[in-house]
């Protein structure tokens, strides 16, 4: 048995509504769309901030005169003017040729060229460090550096001989060791000279200026040949013994 369908259920005659209404509803959509409106997003961080127009100050330009200060008067004019008539007569001078013709002999005297030597200064005093040939000490031989170890040597032993090392703990002075510093000359002679000392004490300088005057005189050094100053330090240590 076939079931028959209503004669309502037909949709063809609705179709034009249908129609029409998808249309009303595609154009609300449209208009919608078209409508929709957005709103900017605000900042937070600037809301504290305030805003305020720039005033603009208008400064008027103004224009700095000077004074100007009247010229001074020209110089008065001469009262009277003389001519003079120029009528000194001026003698030329004639400068003669200098040339020689080739045919002409020229006479040359003799010259005589002497050759002149130029002293090398040498200084008077040269330091010991740095001296080409140390002072000899008597008795002393061998190079250089032999003669120099041996001078000091030789003068250390005199001075340990001669120095009354005594006289330290005579004079009160606390435990421990003592320096005085003696600075005399070997001159070019070979002599002792210019003693002079520095120390703790006054004896104790007078002392080591007294020993140093006793050195022997000594053969003198040299500075590129020449005899020559050299200057000496010599160190004396004492050593001070508590008396307890």
């Amino acid at each position: 048995m076939l079931v028959k369908k209503h004669h309502k259920a037909r949709l063809s005659p609705h179709t034009k509504i249908f129609f029409q209404l998808g249309l009303v509803l595609a154009l609300f959509v449209i208009y919608i769309a078209l409508e929709w409106k957005t709103v900017d997003r605000t900042v937070d961080e600037l809301a504290n901030y305030s805003f305020q127009e720039e005033l603009v100050e208008d400064i008027p330009i103004t224009e700095r005169i000077l004074e100007s200060k009247p010229l001074p008067p020209p110089p008065p004019a001469p009262e009277k003017i003389e001519i003079v008539d120029d009528d000194l007569e001026i003698e030329e001078t004639i400068i003669e040729s200098t040339e020689t013709d080739q045919n002409q002999m020229i006479e040359v005297s003799e010259v005589v060229i002497t050759e002149v030597v130029e002293e090398e200064e040498v200084p008077e005093d040269v330091p010991f460090a740095i001296i080409e040939e140390t002072p000899v000490f008597p008795g002393c031989t061998g190079t250089k550096q032999q003669k120099k170890e041996c001078l000091q040597e030789k003068i250390q032993q005199h001075v340990n001989k001669n120095y009354n090392t005594g006289l330290a703990s005579e004079l009160g002075l606390p435990s421990g060791k003592k320096k005085v510093y003696v600075i005399f000359n070997i001159n070019s002679k070979g002599e002792i000279a210019n003693v002079a000392a520095r120390g703790p004490h006054a004896r104790l300088e007078k002392e080591a200026i007294r020993v140093v005057e006793m050195l022997p005189k000594m053969t003198p050094g040299k500075q590129r040949g020449v005899p020559v100053g050299v200057k000496y330090t010599l160190p004396i240590t004492l050593i001070v013994q508590d008396g307890m």
